[in-house]
């Protein structure tokens, strides 16, 4: 037993790889270390795998595609099984949520009411979808033939996940892999292990065939390069940088030109007209930035503020950033310390190189406290769209405010940018926000919101933000295989 922050004793998950509905220790015996980002504190020791283990987990997963009960239940049956799941997440909600805080620094309210609770909604919802993957009848035009379509599982799906929303977008790649009759082999950030671990357990509990859901937990140039070349897995859906997301692309086609999702990197912008409500459109922004941290890849970080209000939204966004609760994630504060030394040192690291640039800080900037990762609130003004601080992911607690003129101007300057994953836009003018709309390079666009998800609502991006969607049907597509099938009544087949 080791202790959160509030010297609550923390129930630690089993820490061996989950494969074949089996705690299992490595085939090489070695283990990595998770730190508490608060604390900075070794919270425990869990099993670092490599390409053997993926081997084994791929078998697994390929039995129970291939031969298991898995490949022999109705859609109604394996609905049933993720309902389970979603009410023993709903169950264990004050478990998932600790051990999130606890293992990435999120403050626990929003691991509770946010992360946990989507992840239940999510597994509920592709619960609800599962008997609903159809194929359609095709009229041809010759009267002899009957002409139709199969949507068919793709095989085994390797799903590999990030460490800002860890459990949350676990549940976001195997809910429409699952539904879809997928088996999993799932790879979770090494620096945040703990919650993946417990979703094995709760998949253990619901009954799910061994091999369906197969887990191994180590590094991405290990465990998650292995995924990504092994020529048994026919589907890859990773979350992550735009970095790694090149080499999953490689990696995934030098093997057997796996089906790949990626959803990338971001540098969203965030547009706010004169006419937009200010009070609305300054928490939205709020929102939009500092959520997580900032460890967000849809971070509206790019804020572009039309020159009428300009002065006015500053002042305001000011006051409400520094009003935000920056410290210990279990005390009810609005900003906990970032994921890990590695991208603490990151972020700080940018704001070093924005200052050379000759960017003005206008709030924050600096490391919070001696102990844990924290980083203030930031604000970046006088931003050239050309500095560094402007162009590329920070992902932190960092706000780089433009000024603007003409729609025209803006809609050129929002789009310059690699990344297309989302984008705001703020104003009480439909046309205007149609008109922007349209012309935004973007998976995801907000009017008068920013950061909206819903199971229901497609999510990806444009551009190097990746391709493919979570959530919603589209979501399951990723996962299918479209088979045609041709039947001739004519004469002898």
């Amino acid at each position: 037993m080791v202790s959160n922050p509030n010297d609550t004793p923390l129930r630690l998950p089993n820490t061996k790889l989950f494969i074949n509905g089996k705690w299992v220790d490595p085939v090489v015996p070695k283990t990595l270390v998770t730190i508490n980002p608060a604390t900075e504190k070794v919270i425990c020791e869990v099993s670092e795998g490599s390409s053997k283990d993926v081997d084994i987990a791929v078998a697994a997963a390929r039995e129970a595609f291939e031969n298991g009960p898995w490949n022999k239940m109705t859609a109604q049956q394996r609905g049933k099984l993720l309902f389970k799941l979603a009410d023993l997440i709903e169950q264990n909600k004050e478990w998932l949520a600790t051990l999130e805080t606890t293992d990435n620094g999120k403050p626990y309210s929003m691991a509770l009411d946010f992360d946990v609770a989507q992840s239940a909604d999510t597994i509920r919802y592709f619960a609800s979808m599962t008997d609903k993957i159809q194929g359609k009848l095709i009229q041809g035009s010759e009267q002899k033939l009957t002409v139709y379509t199969r949507h068919e599982a793709v095989g085994v799906a390797g799903c590999i996940t990030p460490w800002n929303f860890p459990f949350l977008l676990l549940c976001w790649k195997i809910g429409p892999a699952l539904a879809a009759g997928c088996t999993v082999v799932a790879k979770q950030s090494e620096i945040t292990p703990l919650s993946a671990l417990a979703l094995c357990h709760l998949v253990e509990e619901a009954g799910f065939p061994a091999g369906v859901f197969n887990l191994v937990t180590g590094y991405g140039h290990t465990v998650g390069d292995a995924i990504a070349r092994h020529p048994d897995i026919d589907k890859i859906s990773f979350t992550g940088s735009t970095r790694v997301g090149r080499l999953i692309m490689e990696a995934s086609g030098k093997s057997n030109l796996k089906k790949v999702t990626l959803e990338l990197g971001g540098k969203s912008p965030n547009i706010i007209f004169d006419d937009a409500d200010l009070d609305q459109s300054v928490m939205g922004s709020i929102f939009g930035v500092y959520i997580n941290s900032g460890q967000c890849c849809a971070a509206g970080s790019r804020l572009f503020v039309q020159e009428g209000i300009y002065d006015k939204f500053v002042e305001k966004f000011t006051e409400a950033a520094k009003a935000l609760k920056v410290g210990d994630p279990f005390t009810g504060v609005t900003l906990g310390p970032l994921a890990s030394k590695e991208h603490f040192d990151r972020v700080m690291n940018y704001l070093a190189i924005g200052r050379k640039e000759g960017v003005k800080v206008s709030l924050g900037g600096e490391r919070l406290s001696n102990v844990g990762y924290y980083v203030q609130p930031t604000i970046l003004h006088e931003v050239n769209d050309d500095m560094c601080v402007a162009k590329e992911e920070i992902f932190g607690p960092v706000a780089c405010i433009f000024k603007f003129k003409t729609v025209e101007e803006v809609i050129k300057r929002a789009n310059d940018t690699q990344y297309g994953l989302a984008a705001g836009i703020f104003t009480t003018n439909l046309n205007t926000a149609h008109r922007v709309e349209k012309k935004l390079r973007a998976g995801t666009v907000w009017i008068n919101d920013y950061g909206y998800v819903n199971s229901l609502i497609p999510f990806g991006g444009y551009k190097q933000s990746g391709f493919g969607k979570d959530l919603s049907e589209y979501a399951i597509q990723e996962y299918c295989s479209v088979k045609s099938v041709i039947i001739n009544h004519g004469q002898a087949l």
